[in-house]
């Protein structure tokens, strides 16, 4: 139930409102002065704060930058024995939640209590979610390019900069954007995207800069835009090279002058806003081809960051695979699948054209579709077992030598490559290699693989 304070200098509203709210089952303080008012504010923490414009020792509205800040949870409601306009405006400019006239009803009391326990809901549901969000957008991996990558999200995200994230489909564009906008001091504000490559010319004004009631045909009621709701937040334009040149050149102004109006109005709104813009395509190529504009380039990769594709963090992906494996275990309430070494094998040896999407999308499936404890070659699809990438890094040259010396080779990339698989455990090795853990020993020290 709510705690609530009521601060009136009469008598009788403090005992009326804490008999009306009391009878609901609320929690209620009652006080008759700013001064006895903050003592209350400072011991306990208040849900809803009825507080009336005048009372002995000051007006109310000095009272709402201390409410602000020793308890910024707390909806104020101010109450007024005379009704005027002015303080109304002003105290709702100040953070108050409502305005009330006396004398207050039963019915005005109640129906304000419902509304900001409706406004606390949504709170509560939004940070849930906040929460939520937050907590899935950890990027996974320990390889040396992800490692780089997360030093440089760290290091942008305490910064205004613009960025522009680069890489395939699938690699992570949007998480990458995610975990900067929630790393940086606009965390507690909007983060709003926006999938540049759906939005055709003729709606891109109203996606962006949002209209009013009557604006065009079928503008029923006002429309925010994207612009608008990112305000003291982020805005994240995906898929940015593949704008065509007129929505650019609006996007460009826009985002230069950071002001703009609804389509249907004339008045100015200005905005601050992050913007973040992905592309998996070569942007200074498609300048040269004359499909992006350089300036709008220039613009938006201010600080320009690469997320490496799959085959590029070989270390990374077992790692990967047993997390989704976990994470789709979880959600469908069964137990996780165990992948079987020759299912390891294809993994670091399969190209992953749709990067960790095509990963993640593969493990949900594994996890709904198979019924065995253990994943083998045969539950995976049949592209992947032919689909093998060239490691040249770990190809052995076919040149006339001593067989010992080709033999020794062979030996040691077999272990390089079983000491990635297996992680580093070296009884699980031994045993795939079918040999004594004192011989591996040996032999990591004689081929130089310790790390």
């Amino acid at each position: 139930m709510l705690n609530i304070l009521v601060v009136d200098d009469e008598k009788n509203i403090q005992d009326l409102m804490k008999d009306i709210l009391t009878d609901e089952g609320y929690y209620v303080g009652t006080t008759g002065s700013i001064t006895t008012a903050k003592d209350f504010i400072k011991k306990n923490s208040y849900d809803v704060i009825f507080l009336d414009v005048w009372l002995p020792d000051g007006e109310g509205l000095d009272l709402l930058p201390f409410i602000k800040e020793n308890s910024p949870n707390s909806s104020v409601v101010m109450i007024s024995g005379h009704a005027n306009i002015p303080i109304a405006v002003k105290a709702i400019k100040e953070g108050a939640f409502d305005f009330l006239e006396k004398p207050l009803s039963t019915e005005t009391i109640m129906a304000t209590i419902e509304k900001v326990e409706k406004q606390i809901k949504v709170k509560q549901s939004l940070e849930y979610f906040k929460e939520k969000e937050e907590k899935q957008i950890e990027i996974i991996g320990n390889s040396p390019k992800i490692v780089e990558l997360k030093r440089q999200i760290e290091k942008v995200a305490k910064t205004n900069a613009w960025v522009m994230i680069l890489g395939e489909n699938g690699t992570g564009k949007e998480l990458v954007a995610k975990s900067i906008h929630y790393q940086s001091p606009r965390k507690d504000y909007p983060f709003v995207d926006i999938n540049c490559a759906a939005i055709p010319d003729e709606l891109f004004e109203a996606e962006f800069f949002g209209y009013e009631k009557g604006a065009f045909t079928n503008a029923f009621t006002r429309k925010i835009g994207k612009l608008e709701l990112a305000d003291k937040g982020t805005l994240f334009l995906d898929e940015v090279a593949d704008m065509s040149l007129s929505s650019q050149a609006k996007l460009l102004r826009v985002l230069e002058e950071k002001q703009f109006s609804r389509l249907g109005s004339n008045t100015k709104i200005t905005v601050d806003l992050r913007v973040i813009s992905a592309t998996n395509k070569d942007i200074q190529k498609e300048v040269e081809k004359g499909t992006f504009r350089q300036d709008l380039a220039f613009r938006l990769s201010v600080i320009p960051i690469y997320v490496p594709p799959l085959r590029e963090r070989e270390e990374d992906i077992l790692l990967l695979a047993n997390y989704f494996l976990r994470k789709f275990s979880v959600e469908n309430k069964v137990e996780p699948p165990i992948l079987s070494d020759e299912v390891k094998n294809t993994f670091l040896n399969y190209n992953w054209p749709g990067n960790v999407r095509e990963l993640k999308n593969l493990m949900e499936r594994l996890v709904i579709l198979n019924s065995e404890s253990i994943i083998y070659n045969k539950d995976l699809p049949p592209h992947m077992l032919g689909n093998v990438k060239l490691e040249k890094e770990e190809s052995i040259p076919i040149t006339i030598r001593p067989l010992k010396d080709a033999k020794e080779e062979l030996e040691k990339q077999m272990i390089k490559k079983a000491l990635k698989v297996y992680n580093n455990n070296l009884k699980e090795i031994a045993k795939a290699l079918d040999i004594d853990l004192s011989s591996l020993y040996r032999k990591i020290k004689q081929y130089n693989l310790e790390e």
